[in-house]
């Protein structure tokens, strides 16, 4: 299955996300759409661990219950006559980069592109919970798709669950539309949870049951994968909250750039739990001996500051530039790091991890000067 759009609009780019496995589809984000605030639907990386299940928006229903005095459920119709919210939200995959480490984990061997940035509408979880009148002693809510499979030699849903707090914020949301049209199937049609400033396993998809719990969830996806193991073996908890990222989108890879010719280097920021980037620095590394008349190239610390664009609002990404003047012919690395407000930053190597999750190095690409 290739995602496409269904019918574009004259001049309308029609993308296709590149796939890494065929079954089941998993695909990657094409460069080229990074480059735009909001990726279009049909370009957005998927992440698939089971198949896509045979769900209809007629036939479809949320079970909510559990730890609850006044469990229901809930249809499609009913679900989408309620009030929306509508946020632009990075979804990045928590693997994303894993092809990076070194040595490399096992798992999809994604670059940097198994990330995104849509505009997803629906109802805020918290409404149906209010409903639901979750037990005062609950400490999660588990969130089941219908998606399902056999791990470790056992039969088992996708399950992940949330704090009560998280699951309970406003933000968190049951998404039945992304970029202004109904769900795709690769993308959970025909309702999802969006969990904004988390990785995207967070965000199940082809969402069928939320289940109150009063003791903490250990089920195969919350306790054994997606879950943060040292290079000793050491279980460091499940992975949550994304990690302070960027990324050059412009120049591409091996683009050969004229000499004297002012080069505009972009890219884009985020980070996680609604934390703004608050700054993101470029680097030009000239990767030759040495430059005609200029020594070395530039020293280690020699950062400079790239001009940011406001992000549409707290859980979206920040475009950056910076304009560059290339000194002399030869190879160059072109580096980016992004900070947060709360002073987190990209680290030169990702701390290396046995699932290889969370991998957030200091960006790089390498141009040609000539």
């Amino acid at each position: 299955m290739t995602a496409r759009p269904v019918s574009p609009g004259p001049g309308a780019t029609v993308w296709a996300p590149e796939p890494v496995t065929a079954d089941p589809y998993n695909a990657q984000t094409p460069a080229a759409a990074l480059s735009e605030p909001v990726t279009p639907a049909n370009a957005l990386f998927v992440r698939d661990h089971f198949g896509i299940p045979q769900t209809t928006s007629r036939r479809w229903r949320l079970r909510l219950g559990g730890a609850a005095a006044a469990p229901f459920d809930i249809g499609h119709d009913e679900l989408a006559a309620m009030e929306h919210r509508e946020l632009d939200v990075v979804l990045e995959c928590a693997g994303n980069g894993r092809a990076l480490m070194k040595p490399r984990p096992p798992g999809l061997p994604w670059d940097q592109r198994a990330v995104g940035c849509a505009r997803f509408a629906g109802v805020p979880f918290r409404s149906l919970a209010a409903r639901a009148r979750i037990d005062p002693a609950a400490v999660e809510i588990v969130f089941t798709g219908a998606d399902s499979g056999t791990v470790h030699g056992q039969p088992t849903a996708f399950e992940r669950s949330l704090p009560l707090a998280v699951a309970l914020h406003p933000d968190t949301l049951l998404a039945t539309r992304m970029n202004g049209e109904p769900l795709a199937p690769e993308h959970g049609a025909p309702v999802r949870l969006i969990v904004p400033g988390r990785y995207a396993v967070a965000d199940v998809k082809w969402l069928v049951e939320a289940w109150a719990v009063t003791e903490p969830f250990t089920g195969v996806f919350q306790a054994e994968e997606y879950v943060y193991i040292a290079s000793e073996g050491i279980p460091e908890g499940p992975v949550t909250t994304v990690r302070v990222k960027s990324l050059i989108t412009e120049p591409e890879p091996d683009t050969a750039l004229g000499r004297g010719r002012e080069v505009r280097v972009r890219g884009r920021a985020w980070s996680g739990g609604g934390v703004p980037v608050r700054r993101v620095e470029v680097r030009a590394a000239y990767e030759g001996d040495e430059g005609p008349g200029t020594g070395a190239g530039p020293a280690e610390d020699d950062w400079h500051d790239a001009v940011l664009e406001p992000p549409a609002g707290p859980y979206g990404w920040t475009g950056w530039s910076y304009r560059w003047l290339p000194p002399h012919p030869g190879p160059y690395r072109l580096l980016s790091r992004a900070t947060d407000e709360h002073g987190d930053t990209q680290p030169p190597r990702a701390p290396w991890n046995a699932h290889g999750y969370g991998c957030n190095p200091v960006a790089s690409v390498d141009v040609v000067v000539v």
